[in-house]
């Protein structure tokens, strides 16, 4: 008997993973200092304004930020289909850096995780959002359109 024999073939293979599984990386330059776009971030009444693609409108926002805090957004598509996403912030650094578990309500165990950073370049901030153990490719490419919607309408609330 091989020393595998137990071992779900998955697990033998890696398919499991976190290296194994889709991530993205979007980065925005913004015309706000990271003070600003962190607020943005972290304060609820401020995601309510850009948070979410060009076809949803924000519903709801919870933000606790600090660690161990929790985040809520509650989204509402223009077919009228409710999508609530949340997690649980891992890491905040104060206008550098942000890292949070993501989960839909409807999917909680493809749970992934989200880094955003900001860099001050002058009076812009260049901000990169790096998502990672996506479930598939399939939901790496739902979650690029959805934050590269998120990140240009977040660009329209700093212009």
């Amino acid at each position: 008997m091989s020393a595998n024999a137990n071992v779900p073939k998955a697990d033998i293979q890696g398919d499991s993973t976190p290296a194994a599984r889709p991530s993205l990386t979007l980065k925005k330059r913004l015309r706000a200092s990271p003070d600003r776009v962190y607020a943005a971030w972290t304060d609820a009444a401020q995601m309510m304004q850009w948070f979410g693609p060009e076809n949803v409108v924000m519903k709801e926002a919870e933000c606790d930020p600090r660690v161990g805090g929790s985040f809520r957004a509650v989204m509402i598509e223009n077919t009228g289909d409710r999508h609530e996403v949340g997690g649980t912030y891992l890491e905040l650094v104060p206008n550098e850096k942000l890292v949070f578990s993501w989960s839909w309500i409807t999917t909680p165990e493809r749970q992934s995780q989200v880094t955003v950073t900001l860099k001050p370049d002058g009076d812009e901030t260049i901000l990169t959002l790096h998502h990672e153990q996506l479930f598939d490719e399939a939901s790496r490419a739902g979650h690029e359109h959805g934050w590269t919607g998120s990140l240009n309408k977040l660009e329209e609330f700093f212009a």
